[in-house]
């Protein structure tokens, strides 16, 4: 821009000074001719006065040479002009600068020749006598008569061409003080004129590198100002529509990045041109690693690349579940959907990958469940019914033999009273339909209570159970349903004791070093633990990844033989989470089991 300003100012500069000088040349001219005429009209006035006082003789130009050349010194001496009397022959009779016998003949000079015809002639020419461009009037003594003597008077131009030369300084120095004052009218013309146009190209560069708040300042109502106008409201328009692209960006950005499916989007070419969070997690590889490279480069298994390709030559919905083993094994599903411009035109695949692990591992456990059910209520209906028919066959009537049979269908009636219970309690559980109703529970007091209800079977095993609980503990829990679970896990450790083995309880606070001490000076915590913990038969390290399973048994002779369901722990670790706690276990086979339950303070 500041070289269109430069440009603009040269110009504007070139356009008055041709003007000036035009019009100085013009007045150089003019002023010249003026000159030369009022010469003129001068010198015709004194020819005039001349032949008015003066009679032109005539007779032998021998004798009048003398007559002719004394009076044109006389004269030059009043006139200050070269005089000159020419006979009408054209013969020089006087000259005032010039003897006339040697000058030559006149008839044929530009003056004479005019003067002959209009009475007064008149010319500028060269002098080769005097060397000096003078100026030439010439009159005749009778303009009546075309064949009179002649005058004529002839002045140097010398000191017109002086006073022209003084008026061409002057001009020079009046064009160069016009010139400065025209460079400086020129360049604040200009720059008026080109300031908006910078303050316009800034704001576009602007805007063109994305500043939509990028405004000109309008102070004219002229084109440039309209022009102004035009851009700003350009701007706003952009504005708008750019905060509204961004807008839709933002959200549909984070609805992928929010959605619990994977997806791709896969351009005609193979090229993959978005990734959201979930499929990152899903393929291992970030965005930044595969956007704008070909699907093939993520190196994955071949099945993958296989759909992937087989949708972009077929361009129709397809679908399939494949195993991934990078970067964790997991089932996949995955959905190709083709895209399609308005224009018909292929645009690519939209890949959607779904994570149905979880969903098929629920669905294996439903089945295991069902079947679990199913064969844990056969076991005794199976029982009940075929002592029932032993003892319609007859076996009734032996008084001891029905006793020992009745005997054992109660028992597998109690069996499956139990079993049913626990399923219909663990199903609420895991449904979530049982209300929690949460108060302080001082944990010494319900610690000692607790193990005052389960001291009948450890008497009976001659089993020792023993508590260290810290006076003044308290949780915020559900009582009932927190005793159930220490229950549980006692009853377990019970079980699985030998006779004369002990099972401990111990509960503790978690301290918090970055918590301050309370009023009384103690620590304070926000969780507490609780360790149950026996020294019966232990578990096996593979089995302890799956106790919590629902009926999943260690021992399956034993569990039965001890009346338990396969269930209690599977309900001990649901009540624990709906608590917000935690229970994780360890075990050494022959040395005993330690459950280890932490909750927190305050739900």
């Amino acid at each position: 821009m500041n070289s269109f300003r430069v440009r603009l100012t040269l110009i504007l500069i070139a356009m008055i000074g041709l003007a000036v000088l035009a019009a100085g040349i013009f007045m150089g001219k003019t002023y010249r001719d003026n000159h030369l005429e009022a010469l003129q009209d001068n010198m015709i006035r004194e020819m005039r006065l001349i032949l008015d006082d003066m009679d032109l003789k005539q007779g032998n130009p021998d004798d009048l040479y003398a007559y002719y050349t004394n009076a044109a010194k006389h004269l030059k001496v009043i006139t200050d002009s070269r005089v000159t009397f020419i006979r009408a022959d054209g013969l020089v009779l006087g000259d005032s600068d010039h003897d006339p016998k040697t000058m030559d003949n006149h008839s044929t000079r530009k003056e004479v020749v005019e003067a002959k015809k209009d009475g007064v002639g008149h010319t500028t020419r060269y002098s080769d006598t005097i060397k000096e461009n003078l100026l030439y009037v010439a009159m005749l003594d009778h303009p009546e008569d075309p064949n009179s003597d002649i005058i004529r008077l002839s002045l140097s131009l010398k000191k017109a061409d002086e006073s022209v030369q003084r008026i061409w300084t002057a001009l020079l120095a009046g064009l160069l003080i016009l010139f400065v004052l025209a460079a400086l009218i020129s360049y604040r013309v200009a720059r008026g004129l080109t300031r908006p146009l910078e303050q316009i190209t800034r704001v576009s560069k602007r805007i063109k590198n994305l500043d939509y708040k990028a405004r000109v300042d309008v102070k004219s109502n002229d084109e440039i100002g309209e022009l102004g106008m035009a851009i700003n409201a350009m701007a706003d328009s952009l504005q708008v529509q750019m905060t509204r692209i961004h807008q839709n960006e933002r959200q549909l950005g984070t609805v992928l990045d929010n959605m619990i499916n994977g997806v791709v989007m896969i351009d005609a070419s193979g090229t993959i041109v978005l990734l959201n969070r979930m499929a990152e997690e899903v393929l291992g590889f970030s965005a930044l690693d595969l956007v704008g490279h070909h699907y093939a480069s993520a190196k994955q298994q071949y099945e993958l690349s296989q759909i992937i390709q087989e949708a972009l030559d077929c361009r129709e919905h397809l679908r399939d579940e494949v195993t991934f083993y990078f970067p964790e094994e997991r089932l996949l599903d995955l959905n190709l959907v083709p895209i399609f411009e308005d224009n018909d035109e292929f645009g690519g695949v939209l890949l959607v990958l779904q994570d149905v692990t979880a969903i098929r591992r629920l669905e294996r456990m439903r089945s295991e469940f069902v079947a679990n059910v199913s064969h844990e209520l056969k076991t005794p209906v199976t029982a009940v019914k075929g002592f029932a028919e032993t003892l319609l066959g007859g076996a009734v009537d032996d008084p001891e033999t029905a006793r020992s049979f009745l005997q054992i269908i109660y028992d597998e009636s109690d069996r499956l009273n139990r079993l049913i219970g626990d399923i219909l309690e663990l199903s609420k559980i895991e449904s979530r339909r049982v209300p929690l109703q949460f108060s302080p529970v001082e944990l010494s007091s319900f610690v000692n209570k607790t193990i005052e209800l389960m001291s009948a079977e450890a008497v009976r095993k001659q089993i020792r159970v023993s508590a260290t609980v810290e006076e003044g503990l308290y949780v915020e829990a559900d009582e009932d349903r927190l005793r159930q679970i220490v229950m549980n896990l006692l009853a377990n450790g019970i079980a699985y004791t030998t006779d004369g083995g002990s099972v401990s309880i111990v509960v503790e606070p978690v301290h918090d070093p970055n918590l301050s001490l309370d009023e009384h000076g103690q620590e304070n915590y926000e969780h507490i633990r609780i360790h149950i913990t026996d020294t019966g038969m232990g578990i096996p390290k593979k089995d302890l990844p799956r106790i919590f399973e629902r009926f999943y048994r260690v021992d399956k002779a034993r569990s039965r033989s001890s009346g338990g369901t396969g269930l209690g722990l599977s309900i001990v670790k649901h009540l624990v989470e709906l608590h917000k706690g935690t229970i994780t276990v360890e075990s050494r086979v022959g040395v005993g089991s330690t459950f280890t339950i932490e909750l927190p303070v305050l739900q």
